[in-house]
């Protein structure tokens, strides 16, 4: 991993404003990075905001990064095993690199790329910091964590949707290794079944309210 331990005039310009007790500006948003409620909402549909995700299906983290792609912005070990502030700054210096083509979950967001997208130019650690994940811990593994909003749609087999996904990489936490594909088919079926009998629900298979719910508040799958 690539560091750049030397104090850049940026640098020195913050560090003088803090002792001179002067008003910050966070230097990032002087650019055009994308906002940090973007970088939230991507992390979301990747990962449920886990940095911690290793579902064995070759993408890593909260951003999803494969290890080539990792790799060409400088990340050194595994996405997992790296502090979210590293990811942050990881996925912003992809986006400068290559915008929100590396991320298919920000085409179904709609996310769209600004002056910096596709720039090539190198971000700064300080730069990345208004992200804001990076102070973050990833959410627990078991019941307890955040819990997002019941979609109001009942999902049975073969359907295909966002939230299936949200879904999917949750049971994740209980040892399922979906790849989060996003759609019901059998090994779904078994994840939502187990839940429900695990938390007293009717064993229907259909993924409603209750069994959403249990996946962040119920009673682990046994």
């Amino acid at each position: 991993m690539i560091r750049n331990h030397r104090r850049s005039p940026l640098r020195l310009l913050l560090l003088a404003l803090a002792v001179t007790g002067l008003p910050l500006t966070n230097p990032a948003l002087a650019a055009a990075d994308p906002a940090p409620t973007a970088w939230a909402k991507l992390r979301m549909c990747e990962s449920s905001n886990r940095y911690a995700t290793n579902t064995g299906n070759g993408y890593y983290g909260a951003y999803q990064f494969d290890l080539p792609t990792w790799r060409s912005v400088g990340g050194g070990g595994r996405p997992d095993q790296a502090a979210p502030a590293e990811q942050d700054y990881r996925a912003l210096y992809l986006y400068r690199m290559r915008g929100w083509q590396p991320w298919q979950c920000a085409g179904t967001l709609n996310l769209t790329g600004d002056a910096d997208a596709r720039s090539k130019r190198v971000p700064t650690y300080a730069e990345a910091a208004y992200i804001g994940g990076g102070g973050l811990p990833a959410p627990p593994p078991g019941p307890g964590g955040p819990r997002p909003a019941w979609p109001g749609v009942v999902y049975s087999y073969g359907d295909c949707a966002t939230p299936l996904k949200t879904f999917q990489l949750r049971m994740n936490a209980f040892g399922y290794g979906f790849s989060g594909t996003g759609c019901y088919y059998e090994k779904t079926r078994t994840a939502v079944l187990d839940l429900q009998r695990a938390n007293g629900i009717k064993d229907s298979g259909l993924l409603g309210p209750k069994t959403w719910d249990a996946a962040w508040t119920g009673k682990p799958p046994r």
